[in-house]
């Protein structure tokens, strides 16, 4: 059982099911509403949890009711909230419409509740991890904490999430051992693959593994050491039926592969199983 230390944001997500999504100005009745936890680093440590290792959360919690019933929701869900400072604000609040027609979803976002700070991760016992993963988001903080983490750690993995283009990301890369990009970051830049996308950025983090991943298309990888777009290794996504919600794929794909890389497993066979539990995911709803 490996113990990892997830630091990003958690949110309140509120979701709604309609049969086919809604056109401008239109109003239509949903078939399914729910309320769940939700936030990149909050979900991918719940993955960790369900598949008995041990995670930890560093992430901002405001000091309202949402946030109460969020904490509680996560400590449920067997993840440790020790370190997650508790800020004066509102919890963060995601309202997402999911088609039950594609299974693809729409978010919209509200955030009022301060981001975290340096003072707010370096007490963390840093050591004591098998393995740390950042959300890249605040880019000029989460710079500070990854430069720090990696002063403090002896061999532990570090892995960043690179999931949307905001400015200044390029200063995460250098210090992470795994850097996961998402479809919506390469194509914000106009690379029509993945693999054109990773061996484009290859030389800003030279001795990183590079993944992105392509929704229904699976996974592309390029190994430390490798720099050709013809060097980038390829796992088909895994199709368990029909796309029922999309919410928290990426977050799961995440998961699983840092939890196959903390097991030993080769970066081919980490995707293969990132994969599977994202395909998994999909196939059923909610996250865990």
């Amino acid at each position: 059982m490996s113990r990892f230390l997830l630091t990003g944001v958690a949110t309140l997500d509120i979701i709604n099911t309609v049969e086919t999504y809604p056109p401008e100005d239109a109003e239509v009745r949903a078939s399914a509403s729910r309320i769940a936890s939700g936030g990149n680093a909050a979900n991918t440590a719940l993955v960790l949890a369900s598949l008995d290792h041990e995670a930890h959360l560093c992430a901002v919690l405001a000091d309202d009711l949402f946030a109460a019933k969020l904490r509680e929701r996560l400590e449920q869900r067997g993840v440790d909230v020790r370190h997650c400072p508790q800020k004066t604000g509102a919890t963060p609040v995601s309202y997402i419409t999911s088609s039950a027609a594609t299974g693809s979803r729409t978010i919209v976002h509200y955030r009022d509740l301060p981001e975290l700070e340096l003072s707010d991760f370096n007490h963390i016992p840093l050591d004591e991890y098998d393995w740390l993963h950042f959300e890249g988001r605040h880019v000029p903080v989460f710079a500070q904490m990854i430069r720090y983490a990696r002063s403090c750690l002896r061999d532990q993995p570090i892995s960043v999430e690179i999931e949307k283009p905001r400015r200044g990301m390029e200063r995460l890369f250098p210090y992470a051992d795994v850097l996961i990009f998402s479809r919506a970051f390469a194509l914000a830049y106009q690379y029509n693959t993945a693999a054109e996308l990773l061996a484009a950025l290859r030389s800003m983090a030279p001795e990183a593994t590079l993944v992105c991943t392509w929704g229904e298309e699976g996974a592309w990888a390029l190994a430390p050491g490798y720099r050709r777009l013809n060097d980038c290794i390829h796992v088909p996504a895994c199709d368990f039926g029909p796309v029922r919600d999309t919410v928290g794929a990426g977050d799961t794909f995440n998961a699983g592969l840092i939890r196959a890389l903390a097991g030993g497993l080769s970066l081919e066979s980490a995707l293969s199983h990132a994969n599977r539990l994202a395909g998994i995911k999909v196939s059923r709803i909610g996250l865990v």
